[in-house]
Order: C-alpha cells, then sequence, then structure tokens
C-alpha cells in the first residue's frame, strides 16, 4: 500500500452558534490547510469531535470535506469511522469507500474498554471489511480509551488477517515502541507519527515519514517545516522548530488542549469554527483575551497558517 509523506491534517469540526455543524466554512478551511503546506485531513476524530456527532451528521462532513478537495492535487481525505457501535463504524466506512475518501481510521471504543489485543483486532476487522478497497489505519490514542496495549503485539496479531490494514495513527509517548513498530517487518506498515511535540526525534530515529496532527491545524507552516529542514540537513533549524511547536503547545496546554484552546486559535487567525459541543467547556470571552495574550508573547501571529 502507499505509504504516507507528509502532514496530514486533523480538522476540527466547524459549528454554528446552536451547536449545529457548519459545512459552509469547509472550502475556505481545506484551501487553507493546502495553502500551509498539508497533505490531506483525517476528519471526524478526535479533534473533529467526531463521538460527539450523530451518523448523518459525519456523513455529510465527509461529503463536504470530499467536495471541497475534489480539484486538490493529491490531497488525501481520509475518515475516522470508529464508533462505539460497531454496526455504525461499518456504515460510515461503507460511505466513505463509496464517495471516494483515500482512507478510513478508527480508534478503540472508549466504551466497553478494549483490554486484549483479540478484541481490538476483531473490532477493526469487522469495520475495515466495510470498506475492503480502502486502507485502514487503527488510531491509536490511549489517553482517550484507555486501550493501553502492545501496538507491536498488535502488529503481529493483525498481520495477514485484514488484508486492507496499512498501519497506525501513532499518538503515544513511547518513541521506543513506535520505532519498533515502525521497523516490524522492514516496515511492512505506515505508522504515521500523532505527537507534534516529538516529530523531530522520531525523524531521527528514520521514521515519521508521514504523521497526522492537530495542531498543524493553525501551526502547520512550523510543523511541516520541521519536515523540510530535516530533509536539508539543517538540524539547527529542525530544532529550533520543533522547540517552537513546542512553545505553541505549551500555550494550548493552559486553555484544555487542542480540542478547545485550539479550536478558539482559528477563529483568532481568521477562521472561526465555532463552539465546542458539551461536555466540553468553551473558552470564555475573558480567556480569550488571555489565549491571545499569551500567543503574542510567542509571537505566534507572524508564524501560524494564514
Amino acid at each position: 500500500m502507499e505509504k504516507i509523506k507528509g502532514l496530514i491534517d486533523a480538522p476540527f469540526t466547524p459549528m454554528l452558534a446552536d451547536g449545529s455543524i457548519n459545512l459552509t466554512v469547509i472550502p475556505e478551511y481545506a484551501a487553507m490547510l493546502q495553502r500551509n503546506g498539508l497533505k490531506g485531513v483525517f476528519i471526524n476524530g478526535s479533534s473533529g469531535e467526531g463521538y460527539m456527532l450523530t451518523e448523518e451528521e459525519r456523513i455529510q462532513i465527509a461529503e463536504a470535506w470530499m467536495d471541497a478537495t475534489k480539484d486538490f492535487t493529491d490531497f488525501k481525505v481520509i475518515v475516522h469511522v470508529g464508533s462505539t457501535c460497531v454496526r455504525s463504524s461499518r456504515r460510515l466506512a461503507e460511505h466513505a469507500q463509496a464517495i471516494g475518501a483515500f482512507g478510513i481510521g478508527a480508534m478503540a471504543p472508549p466504551f466497553p474498554k478494549v483490554g486484549r489485543i483479540e478484541e481490538l483486532v476483531k473490532y477493526c476487522e469487522e469495520i475495515a471489511c466495510g470498506a475492503p478497497s480502502l486502507p485502514f489505519y487503527f488510531y491509536h490514542i490511549p489517553a482517550f480509551n484507555g486501550a493501553f496495549l502492545s501496538m507491536y503485539d498488535f502488529l503481529q496479531a493483525v498481520d495477514g488477517r485484514i488484508p486492507n490494514f496499512a498501519g497506525i495513527k501513532y499518538t503515544f509517548e513511547s518513541l521506543y515502541e513506535y520505532n519498533r513498530c515502525r521497523r516490524y517487518k522492514d516496515g511492512k506498515f505506515d505508522m504515521l507519527h500523532g505527537q507534534d511535540e516529538t516529530i523531530l526525534p522520531c525523524l531521527a530515529m528514520g521514521g515519521a515519514q508521514g504523521g497526522i496532527g492537530g495542531t498543524t491545524n493553525y501551526n502547520g507552516r512550523c510543523l511541516t517545516g520541521i519536515l523540510k529542514a530535516w530533509e536539508e540537513g539543517n538540524l539547527e533549524k529542525a530544532r529550533a522548530l520543533q522547540n517552537y511547536a513546542q512553545d505553541v503547545i505549551d500555550v494550548i496546554c493552559h486553555f484544555r488542549g487542542n480540542i478547545v484552546g485550539g479550536k478558539r486559535i482559528m477563529k483568532l487567525i481568521g477562521l472561526d469554527l465555532g463552539p465546542n459541543r458539551t461536555p466540553f467547556q468553551n473558552i470564555t470571552p475573558e480567556e480569550e483575551a488571555q489565549l491571545r495574550k499569551e500567543l503574542e508573547a510567542i509571537d505566534f501571529f507572524n508564524h501560524c497558517n494564514k
């Protein structure tokens, strides 16, 4: 299967003030991401509040992203189809294939908690067979669902069992395990780097040719710059950009992370994507002013996506 090169963005789901989805802004959103060096989108995932959307909303969002990017060159739309109901996931996978998406992905469900490798393989197997012609990526983010399982053992178990299994979006702190999975059978599977704060060390280990990020929504120029500097052999520049990416992440950590704080940053750079859904606690006007102040202190608005 094709291995992804460059960074894929995990977009937020645009919403109106009343909490309904706002599809009208997606063409502008897509154009901004492409303009700033992103190679595609991984929609309806954690940044997109996917588990808090209805099936119909997720279908509408997938269709809107496909339509908005239909004239782009080599811009990939990967649809997160994970759900607490595997039948819903299967339906979303079938839809993604029908509309011509590049691929599908799913994280482990938050309920019931997956505690065994076989449970996870079976979950992925039932979803992946709904879109047999599309690459399937498992989205490893155990902080969200408690599925703290060995991904190396998972690769061994899934190898040869799911024909369209492509790899893992790896959003976890263990660089050792990430690299071990990357080296599995001489790099058989695509290990998509999922932590914006550790792109450079993974590049240094020989991986991270492709990744999926959340802060790429507004800091994509910096993060794609890390890959470019590394390719050019400019370690000092790559290190400076990685450290700056950490500065930005340090700020959003003061405002309930990327899903809440990051989504509000989009408004500050000129693309208002609306509020988060309950039970997320939305940014208050006072917090927004403080957020802007902290970003100005690191000269963010001269570095962010335009």
